[in-house]
Order: C-alpha cells, then sequence, then structure tokens
C-alpha cells in the first residue's frame, strides 16, 4: 500500500469519527424537546432520531458539494492530505471538548474554520474561495437569527389559536404531535449535518487523485450515514439536558412550535446547498418560543454561554486546526 492511499484511508477514518462524534453532540439537539415534555422515552427517541438521520443522509448531497468546492478549491491545496486530516483531528478535539462540557456548540463551524485555518496555514489566505466562504459564513450567521424570530413568530401564532383552549388537553394533544415534529427535525438533520463529512471525505478523494469532480460517491453517503447513525444511538445526554431543559421549561406546545421552526429553516438551507449549524438552529428557535412565551422564562444565562460558545467556535477551531497542521507537516 503508497502512502498517498495509507493517508486517504486515514482521513476517511477520521472523518467517519468526526461524523460519529456529531451524531451523538448535534443530533441530540432534534431530540431533545421530545425527551424533555416526555412525548418519546429516550430509547424510542433515539431510535427514531438514527433512522430518520440516516434516511435524511441519503436523501440529499447538496450541502455536500457546497464544502467539497465552495471553501477551497482541493486541486490548489499544496498539502492537500494534510490540510483536510489537521482540520478532522481539530473538528474531532473541540467537539469531544464542548461535549465534555454539555455545550452544544456548532459542528458546522468546527470544521468549516478548520478547514479554513488549515487550508490558510498550507498556501495563504489567498487559497480561501472567499464569495463561497463568505456566503457559508452568512448562512451560518442568518440561520440562527432567522430561527429566534421564526420560533417567536410561530409560538405566538399558536398563543392567539389556542387560546381559550383547555391547556393540558391541548398539551396532551401536542404530546402526540411532538413524535412527528421529532421525526421531521432528524430528518432534517440528516440531510444538512451529514452532509459536510460526505464533502470532506469527496474533498480529499479530489485533492489525492482519486475522483475528478466534486459528485458525492455512494459509498461516502452511506458510509457518512452510517456513522452519523450509530454516533445518534450512543446519545448525547449532557447535549440534551442544556437544549431540552436549560433554555426553559418546555411544554409539548413549546417543543412542537420549536421543532416545526428549526426543521423548516434547515430544511429550507439543504434545499439551496447551504451548511448551516443545526445546534444553533434547534437551540434559537427554542428561545425564541420560550421569549414568545414569557421572556422571564427563558434561561438567558445558559443562552449567553451558547452565545459566546459559538462566536469563538469559529476562530479557534481555525486556529487549532493550523497548529495541528504545523505538527502533521513535519511528519506528511
Amino acid at each position: 500500500m503508497d502512502s498517498l492511499m495509507l493517508i486517504t484511508i486515514l482521513i476517511v477514518i477520521g472523518a467517519l469519527t468526526f461524523d460519529f462524534i456529531n451524531g451523538f453532540h448535534d443530533s441530540a439537539n432534534a431530540i431533545a424537546t421530545s425527551i424533555s415534555t416526555k412525548a418519546l422515552s429516550p430509547k424510542r427517541a433515539i431510535t427514531l432520531a438514527v433512522i430518520m438521520n440516516f434516511l435524511g443522509a441519503i436523501s440529499f448531497t447538496g450541502v455536500a458539494q457546497t464544502i467539497t468546492k465552495n471553501i477551497v478549491d482541493p486541486f490548489s491545496l499544496e498539502d492537500g492530505s494534510a490540510v483536510i486530516l489537521s482540520a478532522l483531528i481539530a473538528g474531532i478535539l473541540w467537539n469531544l471538548l464542548t461535549w465534555y462540557m454539555g455545550i452544544p456548540s456548532s459542528s458546522s463551524h468546527t470544521i468549516i474554520g478548520s478547514i479554513a485555518g488549515a487550508a490558510a496555514a498550507s498556501s495563504g489566505f489567498h487559497v480561501l474561495k472567499w464569495a463561497g466562504f463568505m456566503t457559508i459564513i452568512e448562512a451560518l450567521i442568518l440561520s440562527p437569527i432567522i430561527a429566534f424570530c421564526l420560533g417567536y413568530l410561530v409560538y405566538s401564532i399558536f398563543k392567539i389559536v389556542f387560546k381559550n383552549r383547555n391547556l393540558p388537553k391541548t398539551n396532551r394533544r401536542f404530546r402526540h404531535i411532538q413524535i412527528f415534529t421529532a421525526a421531521l427535525q432528524s430528518f432534517t438533520h440528516g440531510t444538512n449535518d451529514a452532509q459536510k463529512t460526505m464533502g470532506i471525505i469527496t474533498m480529499a478523494l479530489m485533492a489525492n487523485g482519486y475522483i475528478h469532480e466534486s459528485q458525492i460517491p455512494f459509498w461516502v453517503q452511506v458510509a457518512c450515514a452510517i456513522a452519523m447513525g450509530l454516533g445518534t444511538s450512543v446519545g448525547g445526554w449532557k447535549i440534551i439536558r442544556t437544549v431540552g431543559g436549560k433554555i426553559m421549561k418546555i411544554r409539548p406546545i413549546n417543543g412542537v412550535a420549536a421543532d416545526v421552526t428549526g426543521a423548516g429553516i434547515i430544511f429550507g438551507a439543504s434545499a439551496l446547498g447551504l451548511p448551516v449549524s443545526t445546534t444553533h438552529v434547534i437551540s434559537t428557535s427554542i428561545m425564541g418560543v420560550g421569549a414568545a412565551h414569557r421572556v422571564r422564562g427563558v434561561n438567558w444565562d445558559t443562552a449567553k454561554h451558547m452565545v459566546v460558545t459559538w462566536v469563538i467556535t469559529l476562530p479557534l477551531s481555525a486556529a487549532l486546526a493550523a497548529v495541528i497542521f504545523y505538527v502533521l507537516r513535519l511528519f506528511l
């Protein structure tokens, strides 16, 4: 086995490891509200998330192609394998750190920042495809703002429509609806988050000359879908506790409003081929719903800590990837 193939295999293993971690780090967000309201038991919620994430992951490739060709040109990288491997190591380390601390940070910010940081360390900032890169950054920034506003609007409508209904009975009915909204949100999560790892593997295959276009190989789709499904089956309980209970006390009607909002925005982004942070979208949807329900009912301290993590994730992961790249270049 030649060294190029060995490095490519290491990159694929690293990418699938990142996808596995992403499964229990980010997929937990999609089912947090349904577990919090007891609409689903943890075991059933995770089983549902595994199935729907897998189906979502093999249904779309638009986001994967954006990652492959809109951040850097794989053919222009001087040390392509080292760049991609550095980005994956940085992404894995950052995800494990934030998971251990129970902070729902963004795997999307992490991997995009890591790719940009390692590529810039390799060939300078000019190697970045700024038009595509800035479009991705704009989507990452705007999507949680839209999620907050839309969550506020959706729950405000719910309050008007169900104003004179019996609250306990209404919540019982919405608890059943939550099963479907949790499934929908898990599906949309798969259409966006699993795609990012597919894009990274495809980028490595292009950089190392195994394929010559950004079309995602089917085996890459299936492998990433399985890795994310396995990660989801482990369950990210620390993240679930933060998203499902530490932002606000979630009732079934709140959960449905947040799930519908999050799923709509994530699916819309996937249809446009835009990578967004599912963590940010889901969390800010809950914040928007909470603000519409009762502003004081939102734990703004938790929200503040989450926002700080979101802001620092991209630059810190970029810096970490750059440092790892300089170390790897000594050996590769």
